[in-house]
């Protein structure tokens, strides 16, 4: 299993201020990913070591934001004060899933601040309303090079995350077996919080761990 990026969702008004605070306690800088037309949606990213990356994203006054569930997502969090939105798999081919749940995965694109197209499919942010424990899928139809998490370095890198929720439920939505245990693969610690979900993430920095809640 590879964990492709965790989500931090706030309102548009915090965006930039959510960036600086994040980035300085990260110790680097997040890049502008532009806007989710599709979505209604807006966000700004830190690649990772090893591929994965932090997304700050923030819903907009756009139609698709009330209609797309990841806008919808998006939009509920912010309204609730903002904090971590979810974590996300990557998967090679998301047909797969759109198999097992009986549903089309969601086309998304952005285009970048340097113009380029960049375009995924994701399935599974409904379950992520109803069930914030968890993840979501996501199947990038672009070059590694071209992704979000491309061009990290060593540091920052992800650490672990920490999860309100049931493990049992987790691995099977994930669809782990006898001789497969895909969590072993994402360190996670299980807490208990008032509410299931992202609790917190642990980040190895150049300075030692942070751990943003």
């Amino acid at each position: 299993m590879r964990l492709d990026h965790v989500s931090y969702a706030v309102s548009n008004s915090e965006l930039g201020s959510t960036v600086n605070r994040l980035g300085t306690l990260l110790g680097s800088t997040f890049r502008d990913g532009g806007v989710h037309p599709r979505f209604g949606t807006r966000n700004f990213v830190l690649p990772l070591a090893g591929g994965s990356y932090v997304e700050v994203v923030a819903p907009l006054d756009h139609p698709a934001t009330d209609s797309a569930p990841f806008g919808k997502a998006v939009k509920a969090r912010a309204e609730e004060g903002g904090g971590w939105l979810g974590w996300v798999v990557g998967v090679d081919d998301i047909t797969g899933w759109e198999q097992r749940l009986g549903r089309p995965a969601a086309q998304g694109h952005r285009v970048r601040p340097d113009g380029f197209d960049l375009r995924w499919k994701q399935i599974g942010v409904l379950d992520l309303m109803a069930d914030p424990q968890l993840p979501y899928f996501l199947a990038w139809e672009v070059a590694a090079d071209q992704r979000p998490g491309a061009g990290g370095g060593t540091t920052p890198a992800f650490e672990r995350l920490e999860i309100s929720g049931d493990r049992d439920q987790v691995l099977t939505w994930i669809g782990g077996s006898d001789q497969h245990d895909p969590l072993e693969e994402v360190a996670v610690d299980w807490v208990d919080a008032d509410e299931p979900g992202v609790v917190a993430v642990h980040f190895t920095c150049a300075g030692g761990t942070v751990r943003i809640d």
